[in-house]
């Protein structure tokens, strides 16, 4: 068995400080690695051990020679690597492996696999998973992939062959604008990837998007902690997320589980996984991608099932047998992730800069915030515009929808212009409240939605001025005055 008591999180934000919080209940200690930008991070002053990596702010988070270096040199047993960054790099797992660390994620090889688009979907066709008609190999041909395009028949979707969160991805709806497509996708590739090549296939409308998050340890056991729904994005990237999906019938979500635990045992995985698919509105099911790391989303799934998923994938990491078999894990009620992100949802959701002025945060019975942020935050410029993460959760979805309304309502930024207003919008809307959208929710409604909301600041201000006038008239002995200011209030 394999000792874990030291672990370097390869990471920054809120995901490090959720990695700390896993190892200090484990009884682990904890090392960080942090860039100039994020001296000030709650995460560095809450580890065991931090230590800089000077030069750029992105670049600190990617040198893995040095982050390995370090973790030698303190004595680490392993690296969490989070997610983004380092997190899918099998070169990464492999060094860590060559260099006696514990990689805490799965093997090089299941990263190579699922981080290659093509192979990935080639691999769970062949082993009974449903995927969408379209190329088996990548392409830089762009005459190519306008045969393939028009072979497969419009609309077409253009993916990135290397990468994810929506970068690199074009959907074609005609012959015509194919080309300008195919180029401005494949740029794309390379600004985020360094890649170019790109996939085709059939672009199915407004499907649900749903995945499945599975768990398998080092001795041949694999259990699914459910679906989450993410259907609501924009731009391709999640924006909301669910689980379980209040669309989904039965049949539909076991017919995922099955299919996601059969396909992780036949390949023999390891660790944490999430397993992405798309349902159209006749049920069919189509693969699309796997994640070989932990999700942005995974509070959802620890919601509703109680599972601690970063605990497991370091337990896992070291050996241990998976605690809990499918049928102990129990689910129950409905959890709602909301992203929080600097964004300006009047400039067209341009990410925004600047400092925290004030910071006041929702709490109470089944309120979660996943979140490195308080008053007086400078945000650096070299990040993903994500501040946190907001969950609720209820035993009925009705209830998780009126938790999330007063939450969000609690929620206030100042200084920093965020998304908070649109997720407001989103729970007051009637489709969602009847739990009806798919991927194209966010494009039919976002007009509708009013992005201006509701100003705190001037809320507060008006109050103060009502209670000093109080004041003002309960000193005077103006009590008839007074009784009215009560009836008013």
């Amino acid at each position: 068995m394999k000792k874990i008591s030291k672990i370097l999180i390869a990471n920054r934000g809120e995901i490090a400080l959720r990695i700390i919080r896993a190892c200090k209940e484990l009884s682990i200690k904890s090392v960080v690695v942090f860039s100039e930008a994020d001296v000030n991070g709650v995460w560095v002053s809450r580890a065991d051990e931090c230590y800089p990596i000077v030069g750029n702010p992105i670049d600190a988070y990617l040198k893995y020679d040095k982050i390995i270096d370090i973790a030698k040199k303190t004595k680490c047993d392993a690296i969490h690597p989070g997610y983004g960054f380092l997190s899918e790099s099998a070169e990464f797992a492999q060094a860590c492996a060559d260099n006696g660390i514990i990689f805490i994620g799965p093997k090089p090889d299941h990263i190579a696999l699922f981080g290659d688009k093509m192979a990935s979907k080639v691999a769970m066709k062949k082993i009974g998973v449903p995927v969408l008609e379209g190329t088996d190999t990548p392409l830089i041909n762009k005459d190519e992939g306008e045969r393939i395009a028009i072979e497969i028949g419009f609309p077409v979707i253009i993916k990135a062959a290397f990468g994810g969160g929506g970068r690199g991805m074009r959907i074609v709806r005609s012959a015509e604008e194919f080309s300008n497509m195919f180029d401005s996708a494949t740029n794309e590739a390379i600004k985020y990837f360094g890649k170019g090549e790109v996939f085709i296939e059939k672009y199915v409308e407004n499907p649900r998007h749903i995945e499945i998050q599975v768990v398998a340890d080092s001795y041949g056991n694999v259990v699914h902690l459910g679906e989450r729904d993410c259907s609501i994005q924009r731009r391709h990237q999640k924006v909301i997320e669910i689980s379980p999906s209040p669309l989904l019938n039965d049949a539909v979500r076991q017919k995922l589980a099955v299919l996601s635990v059969n396909a992780m045992m036949q390949l023999g995985y390891e660790s944490v996984g999430t397993i992405e698919f798309l349902v159209d509105e006749a049920d069919n099911i189509y693969f699309i991608e796997m994640n070989t790391r932990v999700q942005v989303e995974h509070p959802v799934t620890e919601m509703t099932t109680g599972v601690d998923i970063i605990q497991w994938m370091i337990e896992i990491a070291a050996g241990d047998k998976l605690k809990y078999l499918q049928h102990e894990i129990k689910f129950r009620g409905y959890a709602i992730e909301f992203r929080i992100n600097s964004e300006d949802p009047q400039n067209n959701f341009m990410p925004t800069t600047g400092t925290v002025k004030k910071y006041l945060t929702p709490g109470g019975p089944g309120v979660r915030l996943d979140t490195s942020l308080y008053s007086g935050y400078e945000l650096p410029t070299n990040y993903d515009s994500m501040l946190g993460k907001l969950i609720v959760f209820s035993l009925d979805w009705q209830g998780a929808v009126a938790k999330a309304r007063r939450a969000l309502d609690e929620f206030y930024i100042e200084g920093v212009k965020t998304n908070i207003v649109l997720h407001k919008e989103i729970v007051r809307d009637e489709g969602f409240k009847a739990g009806k959208f798919n991927t194209g929710y966010l494009d039919a409604n976002l007009k509708q939605f009013n992005m201006e909301g509701e100003s705190l600041v001037a809320q507060e201000e008006e109050k103060a001025t009502k209670l000093a006038d109080m004041i003002k008239k309960l000193k005077s002995n103006d009590l008839v005055a007074l009784k009215n200011d009560f009836m008013l209030w």
